[in-house]
């Protein structure tokens, strides 16, 4: 008889295994396709690219405010930090001044023997100088009771102000970690900006900047009269200076988180307007709008701080004739401007 073979079997794990490798190369293939045609970057005009660059902008100038107002708010942690050290190390010496003088009296109490005072009367050659050093002794147990407990005093004294340090450094740590992360959005928006901008020809870039440009240069060339009709027009004379101070910096560059006096950015530059007028303003353009008075649009004066978009992340400073000094963005040093460029939210009267 002819021996029977089995017929050989094909492997179904080897089959499956074939199947999902075929899958995996053909997904790879269609994934390819998908990503090198259908999800390909659309070719951008220039207009849509001046879009998009300022919307991060405006998102950079957001996180901006962030971080000058959690830079502020680490400054004073890490300044009431300092104090508060400084007065525990003030307190550390007087208590160490406290315990050597008890230690004097420990050794002479000592060196003293400790005898019994009906003993020591006894045995005195003079009971009379006796009884007056016994009187004395006791004025200095009491002095010494006293320097006990200032010493338990200073000790709790002490406790506190450490306690309040640790949390003081609690709170300059989290100020710390928080201005890393705005700083981080900051630089991310901005990155993110200057790729786009580098899609561009030179040409392209140099169109987009040009009617700016040619304002600015016209703008420029009046800027002396502007300011001498603004500053005349202001309220008083510590707008009249801070009107004044921003027309001295038109063209100074922006960068983020200055406050002059060579480069600003836009709260920075209002701080840095009224500073030179006399006037402290806080950091931010959340904070400098509740700063003063607020004042309705048809009541703008020169000096009147005008606020721009929803979460009043922008700021200028009025000039009269519905124009604004700005510090725009890195695109744009400070210049003068339209109040109408951008969304208005309010103004403030500062003095």
């Amino acid at each position: 008889m002819a021996a029977h073979r089995k017929p050989r079997q094909r492997s179904a794990g080897g089959t499956r295994a074939r199947t999902a490798a075929t899958i995996a190369i053909a997904g790879a293939a269609s994934a390819t396709g998908v990503d090198g045609i259908g999800h390909a970057e659309p070719q951008l005009t220039p207009g849509q690219v001046k879009a998009r660059v300022d919307k991060l902008y405006q998102e950079a100038e957001v996180a901006t405010e962030k971080y000058n107002g959690a830079k502020e708010k680490a400054e004073t942690a890490e300044e009431r930090l300092q104090s508060l050290q400084d007065e525990a190390a003030r307190k550390e010496e007087q208590l160490n001044s406290a315990r050597a003088a008890l230690g004097s009296f420990a050794a002479a109490q000592y060196r003293s023997g400790g005898l019994d005072p009906a003993l020591q009367l006894a045995l005195s050659e003079n009971p009379d100088r006796y009884l007056d050093g016994a009187t004395f002794a006791e004025r200095a147990g009491n002095r010494q009771s006293a320097a006990v407990a200032r010493v338990r005093r200073q000790l709790r004294e002490i406790e506190q102000l450490r306690g309040a340090a640790r949390v003081e450094l609690t709170s300059l740590q989290s100020r710390q970690a928080e201005l890393k992360r705005h700083k981080k959005t900051i630089t991310g928006k901005l990155d993110a900006a200057r790729r786009l901008l580098s899609r561009l020809t030179a040409e392209e870039r140099a169109r987009l900047a040009e009617g700016e440009g040619t304002d600015r240069a016209s703008r420029a060339a009046t800027a002396g009269r502007d300011s001498l009709s603004a500053t005349a027009a202001a309220p008083n004379s510590r707008s009249a200076a801070a009107v004044s101070y921003a027309y001295q910096k038109l063209g100074s560059p922006y960068v983020w988180g200055a406050t002059g006096p060579d480069a600003f950015d836009c709260s920075g530059l209002i701080q840095a307007a009224y500073r030179s007028a006399g006037v402290s303003l806080p950091r931010t353009t959340y904070a400098q709008i509740d700063a003063g008075r607020r004042v309705s649009r048809s009541e703008l004066l020169p000096g009147d701080l005008v606020f721009f978009y929803s979460g009043i992340s922008h700021v200028g400073i009025y000039v009269g004739n519905g124009q604004m000094i700005h510090a725009p963005n890195p695109s744009a040093p400070v210049r003068l401007a339209p109040i109408d460029e951008m969304p208005f939210s309010g103004a403030t009267r500062v003095v």
